[in-house]
C-alpha cells in the first residue's frame, strides 16, 4: 500500500483536496483509504470527517487521544496503516509522521516554509497547484511518488532514521528498495501460499532465526532457507 499525507493549517482545503484526490484515484481503478486526524470528539456525521463518506473505500478518523470509531480502545497509528487493505491511503493531518511523503495545502505562500519538512511532493493552494483544475496532475504525482517506510529507524539502509531516507526518496535519490525492511529479505510460505509480513514481524523473524543459527557450528552468513514439514505430510 502507498501512503500520501495532506497537511496544512485549518481552512487550507485539506479535506476538499482529499476528496478530489480519492475520487480521481478511484476513477483510475485504485482502492483508497482515508485516515483523518479528528480535532475534536469523533462524530462522523459532522463537519469535515463526514464529508469523506462515500468518497473512499475505507474511512478512519483518529481523535487526539488516539481513539477511533472502529477499534476498541486506543489505536497505534503504524499498526492501523498496516491493517488497511487498499492500494492507497490518504492521511489528512499527522504532520509529525515523517515516513511518507506529503502534499502541503497553503492559504498563503508564506506558509510554505513553515510547513515544509523535506517530504513535499507538491504544494496546493496559493502559489501552487489548483485542487480542482490540477487534480489529474496531483494524482499522477501521488501514483508515482507515494510510499510508506516502516518507521523502525533500524539504520540498515545507511541512514540513522527512516525520515532521512524518506527525504532522499522524495528527492529521487533513493527508492523503496533501499529500505531493507521493504525489500523482501524475509519470505514465509505456508502450504505454498506466501504470507504477507509487516515490517515488525519480518524483523522479529529475521533476528530470531539468525540468532539461533549463529550459535551453531559451521554457521556462515548468507541466504537462509528453512523448511518445516507438517506431521500430516507424507
Amino acid at each position: 500500500m502507498k501512503v500520501i499525507g495532506i497537511v496544512g493549517y485549518k481552512g487550507s482545503g485539506k479535506t476538499h483536496l482529499g476528496i478530489n484526490l480519492s475520487q480521481e484515484l478511484r476513477r483510475r481503478g485504485y482502492t483508497v483509504a482515508i485516515v483523518k486526524h479528528a480535532q475534536g470528539p469523533l462524530d462522523l456525521a459532522d463537519k469535515d470527517t463526514g464529508l469523506y463518506r462515500g468518497h473512499c473505500d475505507q474511512l478512519i478518523a483518529i481523535s487526539k487521544e488516539g481513539r477511533t470509531e472502529f477499534f476498541e480502545g486506543k489505536v497505534n497509528f503504524g499498526e492501523l496503516l498496516q491493517s488497511l487493505d487498499t492500494d492507497f491511503a490518504i492521511v489528512e493531518g499527522f504532520k509529525e509522521k515523517k515516513n511518507f511523503p506529503k502534499i502541503v495545502c497553503l492559504r498563503r505562500r508564506n506558509e510554505k516554509k513553515e510547513l515544509s519538512l523535506g517530504l513535499e511532493i507538491s504544494f496546493v493552494g496559493d502559489g501552487g497547484l489548483h485542487p480542482d483544475k490540477d487534480i489529474s496532475k496531483i494524482a499522477d504525482l501521488v501514483v508515482e511518488k507515494a510510499f510508506k517506510l516502516p518507521d523502525l529507524d533500524c539504520g540498515d539502509c545507511g541512514f540513522a532514521t527512516c525520515y532521512q531516507l524518506a527525504k532522499e526518496m522524495v528527492k529521487g535519490k533513493k527508492r523503496v528498495r533501499d529500505c531493507t525492511r521493504l525489500s523482501g529479505d524475509v519470505e514465509v510460505e505456508v502450504a505454498g501460499v506466501r504470507m504477507e509480513l509487516n515490517p515488525f514481524v519480518s524483523d522479529i523473524l529475521r533476528k530470531t532465526i539468525k540468532g539461533f543459527l549463529s550459535g551453531l557450528k559451521g554457521f556462515k552468513q548468507g541466504k537462509i532457507r528453512i523448511k518445516i514439514r507438517d506431521g500430516k505430510e507424507r
